[in-house]
């Protein structure tokens, strides 16, 4: 196919969550037809998952810009830009009608199970640069389709891959044969069937980033509500405890988040969890009533628990991209460029500094992973750095190259990192919580409601646990 047939294909997006509908708008705005394929029944799949959890960035740090004009002529109604969604606000009234706006070009129940370049493998050079990309498509009807594409942006994320209990990156032993006892999502206690399961039991919690202290200060709630039936927390840490374990607090320029952290030292200091650190869980054992018994790798053991609720981060499926040329960073599977900004032991959410299609670039010319995706296993990420991605992507993709290399955002600082967001029943308000959210300190602690969690918003569909969340 000559250069000139390719630019007439459109480009084909994994995933209709935040990150993957930004990058269709920003397509459109260029002139380039896209193709958005989401693996969920609906737009925002991933995001719906979490629908009980309140997001720590305002409604004017979640909506793109660009998408928010293309929504005007709709009739579409701009939600307060100082309040604070839910997952299930940020998907009804956001995701789902910007899907809607863009029509046809939203393809949903349509999950891609692998990508090439059209009549060569990873491993053949020969004309490969002029060769269209090939996207294999499964349908929830069984059908399987073959797509081609002038380029390929997965906005998949990460929520569809959660990491394991186990230490060292793998399920620990007996880990698999404990999932009965084992959730690797926040829980929605708001449902009641999710809240008996744990009222009145002992919870181990893995994990210690925003997710983890979201769960903590979930159960905390839970068990000043229960009137005295034993509801209790172990919180399982892999390192100790310091200053920095629980974030920014008031240093934080996303006041929830801050609030969150806050929220999650309570729960400690309140004696509703109890820290258990250098913990690295090695084995996942069973008691003699069939309670999960975490044995650590310095044979530490942790017993009497009745759940596990595990929180420790999430990863790319790199799987259905082993056809084309990533180079991707050995430790955190990221871009190899953006890595270093993103590294997990220098930066916050914040300290990464705004980047596009050159940070996200690879060997594969035409293949670009964005949002959570694109942080690889880095627990940190914001939505508007994504829409940031997306449009200098979509830029670089259309040629107009001054465009793509701007920079077109400013970010929060914040000390907080990892997934969820803080959530009441009535969501916070500050005069201080705007969408720049500059130097505002953390407000009064909210009241929890049972009800967090995310980032991009999830994988093959939707975005991961951050993608959204952050």
């Amino acid at each position: 196919m000559n250069a000139s047939a390719t630019a007439e294909l459109p480009v084909v997006v994994i995933g209709a969550g935040p990150v993957g509908l930004a990058a269709a708008v920003h397509l459109v705005g260029q002139g380039i037809e896209p193709l958005v394929l989401e693996a969920g029944a609906r737009a925002g799949a991933a995001v719906r998952e979490w629908a009980h959890v309140r997001l720590f960035s305002t409604w004017g740090e979640v909506v793109d810009p660009a998408a928010e004009k293309l929504l005007a002529p709709t009739g579409w109604v701009r939600p307060d830009p100082a309040a604070y969604p839910s997952g299930g606000d940020w998907a009804e009234r956001y995701l789902q009608p910007l899907a809607d706006a863009l029509g046809e070009r939203v393809r949903t129940g349509a999950t891609v199970t692998g990508v090439s370049r059209s009549g060569r493998d990873r491993i053949v050079d020969a004309d490969r640069a002029a060769q269209p990309f090939v996207v294999h498509v499964t349908h929830a009807d069984g059908r399987e389709e073959r797509l081609t594409a002038r380029a390929v942006i997965d906005a998949s994320g990460t929520w569809a891959t959660p990491s394991p209990a186990g230490a060292d990156g793998l399920p620990a032993l007996g880990e698999r044969a404990a999932s009965d006892r084992i959730t690797y999502r926040v829980p929605d206690l708001d449902d009641p069937s999710v809240r008996a399961r744990y009222a009145g039991r002992r919870t181990a919690v893995i994990g210690a980033g925003a997710s983890a202290f979201t769960a903590l200060a979930q159960l905390a709630h839970l068990a000043e509500s229960d009137g005295g039936t034993g509801t209790r927390s172990v919180w399982i840490l892999r390192r100790g405890l310091s200053g920095s374990t629980f974030g920014g607090g008031e240093s934080d320029q996303l006041p929830a988040r801050g609030a969150l952290g806050l929220a999650a030292k309570a729960a400690v200091d309140d004696g509703h969890a109890e820290a258990v650190t250098g913990f690295r869980t090695e084995a996942v054992e069973r008691d003699g009533d069939g309670r999960p018994v975490l044995v650590a790798e310095d044979g530490r053991r942790v017993d009497a628990i009745d759940e596990l609720i595990v929180l420790t981060g999430f990863r790319p499926d790199l799987t259905f991209l082993s056809e084309v040329r990533l180079d991707l960073d050995v430790r955190l599977q990221a871009p190899v460029e953006l890595a270093p900004l993103i590294d997990p032991n220098q930066h916050s959410c914040g300290t990464v500094y705004p980047h596009g299609h050159r940070e996200l670039s690879h060997p594969e010319q035409g293949i670009h992973l964005a949002g959570m995706k694109s942080y690889g296993r880095a627990p940190t990420f914001l939505a508007m750095t994504g829409y940031e991605q997306v449009r200098s992507i979509a830029a670089a993709i259309a040629g107009d190259t001054d465009a793509a290399d701007r920079v077109e955002l400013t970010l929060p600082e914040t000390g907080v990192c990892g997934g969820s967001g803080l959530f009441d029943s009535a969501a916070p308000e500050s005069d201080e919580a705007t969408a720049g959210g500059c130097c505002a300190p953390t407000p009064e602690l909210i009241q929890l409601g049972a009800t967090a969690a995310v980032r991009e918003s999830a994988s093959g569909g939707s975005g991961g646990s951050g993608e959204g969340a952050c």
